[in-house]
């Protein structure tokens, strides 16, 4: 046992470090004052709160969940639904408020899962490292590709299948003008927001014609015109698509020869 806790008299505070997706980290701690670890301001708003940590040697998936308040300053509502926190990694720590910078006891880490807003607070779960085991160990079979474009499974070189432009016109709820177009083809692939209320986000694409574009679904902020973006090229998941687009036919993770249920129900002489 760390000796700073074997004390009759302890100092002790919760620590949260998230690292959202979009390259933000934020800190919390449950202390009643501001605290700063790593070079890292801990924050004392909005006062989030765990449930009971259980920490195991089996293969049971960890969970727990971590309460606050809903904050204009650091976790807001509207972040929350536009999918900003979702996977964000959590490491959670307890610390000597006294002297944070040399006593810190890691507790666990994780993902947030789902995460719940109601009367001006959220709850969050955390997902630890065994919810990993949870995935299913074997693909079902399809038709389409289950790789996605350039991962390390496609293994299509994005280099100049990604263009950066400017939105001239945005011509809501999701038809975008921007100011240059690129040689791709841009339907089905992605559009990452750069600056703007969106910064961070990611939507996906429609169709993508020289300079219009348009968007599956309306992005969670309206957009305006002089917004920085990143459109990436799209597949439609078809072989002939991977064979004939891409000549990627060898990387192909579907199955568009197996016969489908329809040939196996087949009446026999039919």
């Amino acid at each position: 046992m760390t000796p700073w806790l074997q004390g009759e008299l302890t100092t002790l505070a919760f620590c949260w470090r998230l690292d959202r997706r979009d390259g933000v980290t934020l800190g919390f701690t449950s202390h009643d004052r501001d605290m700063i670890i790593d070079g890292l301001p801990y924050r004392a708003a909005p006062g989030m709160l765990p449930s009971a940590i259980s920490v195991s040697d089996g293969f049971d998936v960890d969970t727990l969940d971590i309460t606050g308040a809903l904050s204009d300053a650091s976790i807001r509502d509207v972040d929350l639904a536009a999918g900003r926190w979702d996977g964000a990694a959590l490491r959670l720590f307890a610390t000597d408020w006294a002297d944070p910078a040399r006593r810190v006891l890691p507790l666990t880490r994780g993902e947030l899962g789902d995460v719940e807003i109601r009367d001006s607070r959220f709850t969050a779960e955390l997902r630890g490292p065994t919810a990993l085991l949870e995935r299913p160990a074997v693909e079902l079979t399809s038709p389409e590709c289950r790789a996605e474009l350039g991962d390390r499974r496609c293994r299509v070189d994005m280099a100049g299948r990604r263009h950066m432009a400017r939105i001239v016109t945005f011509s809501g709820p999701s038809d975008i003008t921007i100011d240059t177009a690129g040689e791709g083809d841009y339907a089905y692939g992605r559009l990452r927001w750069i600056d703007g209320p969106n910064s961070g986000l990611t939507s996906a694409i429609r169709s993508g014609a020289g300079v219009v574009i348009q968007l599956r679904e309306p992005p969670p902020f309206a957009a305006h015109n002089g917004d920085y973006i990143e459109i990436s090229e799209g597949c439609d998941k078809a072989f002939e698509t991977c064979r004939d687009r891409f000549a990627n036919s060898i990387n192909f993770r579907g199955e568009p020869h197996l016969a489908g249920n329809d040939l196996l129900t087949r009446y026999p002489g039919a």
